[in-house]
């Protein structure tokens, strides 16, 4: 009896494995595609919206929010916009129930 459980266990184990590297049991994701813009942010004039910040909340999750989804630019980019819309505030310096300039992307 332990013999044929033995059996029918390795066989389980090898169509596993087979099914795994064959067909994968996580979904494939789409590729996503990012636009940068080439120009400054300086010259490019950053388009921007007021949000008052409730705890918990970061500056990237503000924006990924407001975009219902990704972000288009790097987070670097998206950290100094911040910055020179806020007057040189780093995001780390954010308090709950303060009212901030985020920067807004298409």
């Amino acid at each position: 009896m332990k013999r044929i459980a033995g059996v029918l266990l390795s066989v389980l184990v090898v169509y596993v494995i087979y099914y795994d590297l064959n067909h994968g049991t996580l979904p494939a994701g789409e590729e996503q595609v990012l636009e940068a813009s080439t120009q400054p942010a300086e010259t490019a004039g950053v388009p921007y919206f007021e949000k008052k910040v409730n705890p918990g909340e970061t500056v990237l999750s503000i924006v990924e929010i407001n975009l219902d989804g990704p972000i288009p630019v790097s987070m670097d980019e998206v950290i100094t916009n911040f910055s020179e819309l806020n007057n040189g505030i780093k995001p780390e310096q954010i308090q709950a129930g303060q009212t901030y300039k985020f920067p807004k992307y298409k």
